[in-house]
């Protein structure tokens, strides 16, 4: 049977210990035996000093049994707190996920209809409720976010965007309008929970003309304000808001030249976001923003340190090409696929993380007809090059920009590898492979601890792991971290097979002089947002 892994990664925010200055230290461990017969589905959120959520879903393709949720909430040394289960029809599929502050939300679809249900699990106390209801439309599902108790589910019908709010209250769904129309892709959809308000990007493409629309809608689902972002000079592929201030947000992500998903640089544009702004707009008319005025683009060549994952023989003829066509007034386009992180905010203003990578593919020949030979391609997974941060102020200059060379990374499903975490003026870029960590530091544009790996394995006397995989690595609490995976073990002088187990380790980073190096790290207490799916989340 199949073994599924998905850690739920609710925080960005992952710290390195520099060997000189601290070790890790696994302090604690918890071992699930995974079942040959079952197909399972793990699933950990952490909840910082308040412990952790487990959840193990159990199905089994060959019969009719209802599907399980085993829902286990767990102190910081594993304790367990309160313990529950729910049981749903088998032919609801879990679809999407996401957390709130208070509440962890599962949304599960019928397969054949338009029937879903938003699980809901209170954290506090492992309350589950379930609402159930039927959606206004047919539709596959790629976005679902949760504001207060409406869920707002994003998808297509017909190869056209549909978003649909679905209300906890009278389990009744509507169609937020504006989006039901050609030539439209769903780009995202964020959630602004102090104002109330729910932001859904498209792109669009029309007569080579291409188009990024910010719509704003209300709690109730009323169109309020329409942001145009004309591409004719740039076409905008992403788009992550972040509201700075009551009056602005900024609107960060990546852009092309030529309406294709092929990055040629990143770009920033502030957006005004004040209630007056809202109410003014409350028809749902555009408002339009001139790039040439308002957004900044900034093309990769123009990143000081974007090509460092490159060896320096390869960077050094790259810049010096870069450098003769600028000579003779010639432009140099970059075609890189990017996946943008959510923003992360500072002092100064903001950082934007991206990772770079390419799909992979593999192939055979075959003969077709008698003539020749024909050749079938597959994908079969993602590689991953490189990773570059960026840092703005909060007019959208860029400050620094940096970048970490991720050459053995590579997975079936696209999702974000790399994290980071700030202390001070310094940033710990990291990523986990194969049971370890690579980390390194950085101070703006300037790498001050070069790429090191970090070992965080230790099982008992005689004890050895046959194979690792899905590691993966949080910080978790007050120099605390969590790692978890699906491990193999077997056992010295033992004749009996090798256990095969899903692994929580509490790992302890014992800090020296704290506060004497910048470099040194202390695990974020108020986490974040985030999540991470290996088996459903699709980009």
């Amino acid at each position: 049977m199949i073994k599924r892994l998905a850690i739920g990664l609710w925080s960005l925010l992952l710290v390195a210990c520099l060997p000189a200055l601290a070790q890790f230290e696994p302090s604690a461990r918890l071992e699930l035996p995974i079942s040959p017969n079952t197909e399972e589905f793990f699933d950990v959120t952490t909840l910082g000093d308040q412990g952790l959520l487990l959840n193990i879903r159990q199905s089994d393709y060959y019969s009719s049994a209802p599907t399980k949720f085993l829902f286990r909430r767990l102190d910081t040394n594993f304790k367990q707190l309160w313990a529950n289960e729910y049981k749903i029809d088998p032919f609801y599929e879990p679809v999407r996920s996401c957390r709130t502050e208070q509440y962890v939300y599962w949304l599960l679809k019928e397969t054949q209809n338009e029937k879903v249900a938003v699980m809901r699990v209170h954290l506090a106390d492992g309350v589950i409720e379930t609402f159930k209801g039927d959606l206004v439309t047919p539709m596959d599902i790629f976005h679902f976010k949760v504001l207060d108790n409406v869920a707002y589910l994003g998808g297509y019908y017909r190869s056209r965007p549909v978003v649909v709010s679905f209300s906890f209250f009278d389990l009744t769904s509507k169609v937020l309008p504006g989006l039901y129309t050609n030539h439209i892709q769903l780009n995202n959809i964020e959630v602004d929970e102090e104002r109330r308000l729910v932001h859904v990007m498209t792109d669009a493409t029309h007569q080579r003309n291409c188009e990024f629309t910010v719509r704003t809608y209300s709690y109730e689902g009323k169109l309020v304000r329409t942001v145009n972002l004309d591409g004719r000079a740039h076409s905008l592929i992403s788009g992550k808001l972040l509201p700075i201030n009551d009056e602005e947000s900024l609107l960060v992500g990546n852009y092309s030249n030529d309406c294709t998903p092929y990055s040629q640089g990143v770009y920033m544009t502030r957006i005004r976001n004040s209630a007056a702004t809202v109410g003014a707009s409350e028809t749902g008319e555009n408002m339009a923003i001139t790039p040439t005025e308002d957004t900044r683009f900034i093309d990769f060549s123009e990143l000081q340190n974007f090509f460092n994952y490159m060896k320096p023989k390869r960077q050094q003829k790259l810049l010096e090409r870069l450098a003769r066509r600028k000579d003779q007034g010639k432009d140099t386009k970059f075609r890189y696929r990017l996946l943008v992180h959510d923003l992360v905010p500072t002092d100064e203003g903001l950082m934007l993380l991206a990772e770079v990578y390419y799909p992979q593919y593999r192939g055979g020949a075959y003969p077709y007809l008698g003539s020749g030979r024909a050749y079938d391609r597959y994908q079969e997974g993602y590689r991953y090059t490189h990773a570059f941060l960026c840092g703005f102020d909060k007019k959208g200059k860029l400050l620094w920009d940096n970048s970490l060379s991720i050459p053995d990374l590579s997975s079936y499903d696209l999702h974000q590898m790399v994290q980071v975490v700030r202390h001070g003026n310094s940033t710990v870029l990291a990523y986990p492979h194969e049971g370890e960590i690579t980390a390194e530091v950085i101070q703006g544009g300037k790498v001050v601890k070069v790429q090191e790996k970090y070992s965080l394995k230790k099982l008992g006397e005689h004890e050895k792991v046959v194979y690792s995989e899905n590691d993966q690595l949080e910080a978790w609490y007050d120099g605390h971290f969590l790692a978890c995976g699906i491990q193999k073990i077997s056992t010295e002088r033992s004749m009996a097979p090798p256990r095969e187990v899903f692994y929580i380790n509490k790992v302890t980073c014992n800090f020296k002089d704290l506060n004497a190096n910048p470099a040194n790290w202390s695990s974020n207490p108020e986490g974040g947002n985030a999540t991470r799916k290996t088996s459903e989340s699709k980009q």
